[in-house]
């Protein structure tokens, strides 16, 4: 197994929470699939998890190493809750493709927050570990 890529982010959740007040509903229907709004909306702080999710989106397409390129929308990346809570990036679109085209089989996602900030690190590997239970589609 090999790591083809490594990304991280932080995030000040009060800028998340701004942008929520400001665009409303087209700002969380532009970047956050339905399942993730359903997610952190169920959350009692829900604008943490919102900026958890966007950490993590930005640090799974560090990994990838491809940045915001056209054809790769803010929902191609979807952050799940896999067996025990973990989170994980399922890809769709344009990040797909990429992680196909790189080789890449698993992204392992960590996300952590608190009331200011939100942090994010995932890790591209070329194969996903045997100790990992995955519902991931696209593998």
């Amino acid at each position: 197994m090999n790591v083809l890529g490594i990304g991280t982010d932080i995030t000040e959740v009060l800028r998340i929470a701004q942008m929520i007040e400001r665009h409303g509903e087209l700002f969380v229907g532009r970047v956050y699939t339905p399942l993730e709004i359903e997610y952190c909306r169920s959350r009692k702080m829900a604008t943490q998890h919102f900026a958890g999710r966007w950490a993590a989106k930005e640090a799974v397409l560090k990994a990838l190493g491809t940045g915001w390129r056209r054809g790769i929308s803010w929902r191609d990346i979807e952050v799940t809750n896999g067996a025990g809570g973990r989170p994980q990036a399922v890809l769709k679109g344009g990040t797909e493709e990429m992680a196909d085209k790189m080789g890449i089989r698993c992204i392992l996602v960590s996300i952590s927050h608190c009331r200011s900030h939100a942090t994010a690190y995932a890790v591209a590997l070329d194969e996903t570990p045997s100790t990992f239970t995955t519902d991931m589609p696209w593998l």
